[in-house]
């Protein structure tokens, strides 16, 4: 095995600090985020991005190496485990408010990165076992629409007006939450009572799926409520929510103002490799599993992250995915860095102007 095999291990960076916090609590109870948005920004802005695709044997060989599917089974047990030393740290009452704070955005951001993230991953897998695990990931978000909304929703609409997930050219990512969040909700519930129609089946009925989902996760906080008490419940809505948020800070940065052509059938264009920002910023790649090499994941939604491609022809964002969802907080900066970056694509790949 090869230190690009072992590279990989540097994602359980941010999961591990935030263990580490919750136990020794003070400042340290930011350690997650420390590392995901302070350490790992900096350190890109000083290490080299690479561009550098696997050669055919290589890939051949990555797919068929165990240890890259491990490293995301590994996160469901690792995430619940946070998640209960959190909510016995809460629930010892001896946290002052600060430190409150630190965890529960430290433990917030693990939802997002190897809760929904890792979901993101393995719900694109052909095994169901693997479809079972990114719903059990999904569940600490309470997000499990999601599974539903992306890979029926999101990459046939991607890019589009009728994808909420795809931010448009001058929206801000404030605007773009609210959107998003109850947008993809809603097109979940409308995928999946078009299946069932097509089935002959009601929308009311436990075929399906977003009806289970919402009784999954009305269960999942019942346990915790249960197990812990009814006041916990604020907390484990409190990381839910950090973490889909996250997730979709994400999705506003990935295809952040580019838009398919529509052709004289009315549809739009296939997805092509300039329809995605991508980074090849090498410390966020392997802190979200390759995420940000994205063009490839658009292209074949099932390629495995180990092997996911660069793209000369795919817009690259001048930062990292962490770096960038930083400055996406900050709207007039995220505006004045990316509008012309958007217009400058557009011009360069014929694409229709703003």
């Amino acid at each position: 095995m090869k230190w690009s095999d072992l590279k990989y291990l540097i994602a359980y960076s941010a999961p591990l600090a935030t263990l580490w916090g919750l136990y020794e609590q003070g400042h340290w109870s930011f350690a997650g985020i420390y590392v995901g948005f302070v350490v790992i920004p900096l350190l890109e802005l000083i290490s080299p991005a690479s561009a550098r695709n696997l050669s055919p044997q290589e890939e051949d060989q990555k797919l068929n190496m165990w240890f890259f599917d491990l490293l995301l089974y590994l996160n469901i047990p690792l995430l619940y485990f946070i998640l209960h030393v959190y909510f016995q740290q809460i629930f010892a009452g001896n946290s002052a408010t600060y430190e409150l704070l630190g965890m529960t955005c430290s433990v917030g951001l693990i939802v997002g990165t190897i809760g929904i993230n890792v979901a993101h991953e393995l719900g694109h897998r052909s095994k169901k076992s693997e479809q079972t695990m990114a719903k059990i990931l999904l569940l600490s978000g309470l997000y499990m629409h999601f599974f539903i909304e992306h890979n029926r929703g999101h990459h046939k609409h991607v890019s589009t007006d009728a994808d909420p997930a795809s931010a448009r050219f001058g929206e801000n990512l404030y605007t773009f939450w609210l959107r998003s969040v109850v947008g993809s909700w809603r097109n979940a519930w409308k995928l999946e009572a078009e299946r069932l129609q097509k089935m002959g089946l009601s929308w009311f009925s436990w075929q399906n799926e977003m009806l289970r989902f919402q009784v999954i996760q009305l269960g999942y906080l019942l346990c915790i409520g249960l197990v812990y008490a009814w006041w916990m419940l604020g907390y484990a809505l409190a990381v839910a929510v950090f973490g889909f948020l996250l997730l979709e800070s994400v999705n506003y940065i990935e295809h952040y103002g580019l838009r398919r052509k529509t052709l004289p059938n009315g549809r739009p264009e296939p997805v092509q490799a300039w329809h995605s920002w991508n980074s090849d910023h090498e410390l966020g790649r392997i802190f979200l599993y390759e995420l940000t090499r994205h063009s490839d994941h658009h292209f074949k939604a099932s390629r495995k992250y180990q092997v996911l491609r660069h793209f000369d022809e795919s817009p690259q964002l001048p930062f990292g995915y962490p770096t960038s969802i930083i400055i996406a907080l900050f709207p007039p900066l995220w505006f004045t860095l990316m509008n012309p970056r958007v217009k400058q694509a557009q011009l360069r790949l014929s694409m229709p102007t703003i």
